[in-house]
C-alpha cells in the first residue's frame, strides 16, 4: 500500500510542471507586422516565459485599434501595444509617457527598473487588468518639413499629424497653437509625407520604418528633444497569472531591456546627423517648464485639460528627474508634481 501511495505522489509529482504549464495568446502591434522589431521582441519574451510555464501564441497586427479591440472583444489574453493604447487599462503606467516627463534614457531605465521590482506590482494592478511587462520603444521626436520650426513659438498655425485618442497630445497642440490634424497610427506618417500636414512626432524607428525621411525632404528634419518616452505595454486579464507569475513575467521583460534598447538606439543612428535640429540649452530649460505646467493641468484637469496623468506616476518621474538633475528648477517648486 505504502509502495503504491509513494509511486502515485511521485508521479504526480513528475507531471506537476505539465498541469500547472498555461497558454496564452497574444495580440501584438508592430507598424511591420510579424517581420518588426517589436514582433521579433515579443517572440523572445514568449520564449522566455515558456521556461515560466507559459506558452503564448502571437498574433501579428499592423493596426493598432484592431489589435486592441480584438483583446478587448476576448480574442487575445494578452495585448503588446504602446502605453499610449494600454492606458485605458492602468492609468499609472500609461503615464511614462507624460509629455516632456522623462529626458533621459538614463532617467528611463531607472524608472523601468523600479517598476519591474516586486514592490511596486501592487501598481501593476487596476480593475480587471495587470501589466506583465514593459520594454522602451524610444524617444518621441518632432519631425518638421521646414528647419526654421525649430521652438515653440513657430509652431504657431503648423498643421500636425495628432492621434485622435492621445488627449493629452491634443491638448499640448493646441497649448502651442497649432492646428490638431486628426491621425491614427495608420495615416500620420502619410499625411506628413505628402504635405498634409507640416509637423508629427514619432519614435526614430518611424524615420525609415514609414519613411519619414521623405516628409522630411531637403528642408525639413527632426528636433533632437524628447516630447516623450514610448513604451510598449503587456496588459492581461488579472486572472491569467497568479501574482507570482505575473512579476516573473514583469522580470523577464526588464531583462530584455538592453535589447530593446539596443534596438531603440540602432533606429536612432539610422539617421543621418545633418537630419538632426539641435535645440540651445536655455530653450531646453524653458521647454521643460511648459511640459511641466502642462502636465500639471493633465494631472488635475484644469485649463481646459482632460485629466489624464496618475499622480503617484508623475511623482515619481519628478523624483527620477531631480535625482539626476538635483539644480532644476522644477525640484524646488511649490508646487512640485
Amino acid at each position: 500500500m505504502f509502495r503504491k501511495t509513494t509511486a502515485a505522489l511521485l508521479m504526480t509529482m513528475a507531471v506537476a510542471p505539465m498541469a500547472q504549464a498555461k497558454s496564452a495568446s497574444m495580440c501584438v502591434f508592430d507598424v511591420i507586422g510579424a517581420n518588426g522589431d517589436v514582433y521579433n521582441l515579443m517572440k523572445d519574451y514568449a520564449l522566455e516565459m515558456k521556461g515560466h510555464g507559459l506558452d503564448i501564441q502571437l498574433k501579428p497586427y499592423t493596426d493598432e485599434g484592431v489589435a486592441l479591440g480584438d483583446f478587448q472583444s476576448g480574442q487575445c489574453d494578452i495585448l503588446a501595444a504602446t502605453d499610449l493604447r494600454t492606458r485605458r487599462f492602468n492609468r499609472f503606467t500609461g503615464s511614462i509617457s507624460a509629455v516632456g516627463a522623462i529626458p533621459t534614457y538614463d532617467n528611463l531605465k531607472t524608472v523601468l527598473a523600479t517598476l519591474a521590482q516586486p514592490k511596486a506590482a501592487k501598481f501593476m494592478k487596476e480593475g480587471d487588468y495587470e501589466v506583465l511587462g514593459i520594454a522602451p520603444a524610444g524617444a518621441g521626436y518632432l519631425f518638421v518639413n521646414d528647419r526654421s520650426i525649430d521652438t515653440a513659438g513657430e509652431l504657431a498655425g503648423k498643421r500636425m499629424a495628432t492621434l485622435d485618442y492621445q488627449k493629452d497630445a491634443i491638448h499640448m497642440v493646441n497649448y502651442v497653437k497649432a492646428t490638431v490634424v486628426p491621425s491614427d497610427i495608420t495615416n500620420f506618417a502619410g499625411k506628413f509625407n505628402n504635405g498634409s500636414v507640416d509637423t508629427a512626432y514619432a519614435p526614430a524607428f518611424a524615420y525609415e520604418a514609414l519613411e519619414l525621411y521623405k516628409g522630411v525632404g531637403d528642408d525639413g528634419g527632426i528636433v533632437d528633444y524628447p516630447l516623450a518616452q514610448l513604451t510598449v505595454q503587456m496588459v492581461a486579464r488579472d486572472e491569467l497569472l497568479n501574482d507570482d507569475e505575473a512579476q516573473q513575467a514583469r522580470e523577464v521583460a526588464w531583462a530584455m531591456y538592453p535589447q530593446a534598447m539596443a534596438l531603440v538606439k540602432r533606429s536612432e543612428k539610422n539617421i543621418p546627423d545633418d537630419q538632426w535640429i539641435n535645440i540651445p540649452d536655455e530653450d531646453i530649460q524653458g521647454y521643460q517648464e511648459m511640459f511641466r505646467e502642462n502636465r500639471l493641468e493633465l494631472r488635475d484637469g484644469k485649463n481646459g485639460a482632460p485629466s489624464v496623468y496618475d499622480p503617484k506616476m508623475l511623482h515619481l518621474l519628478s523624483k527620477v528627474r531631480c535625482a539626476s538633475n538635483p539644480g532644476a528648477s522644477e525640484c524646488t517648486a511649490g508646487n512640485r508634481e
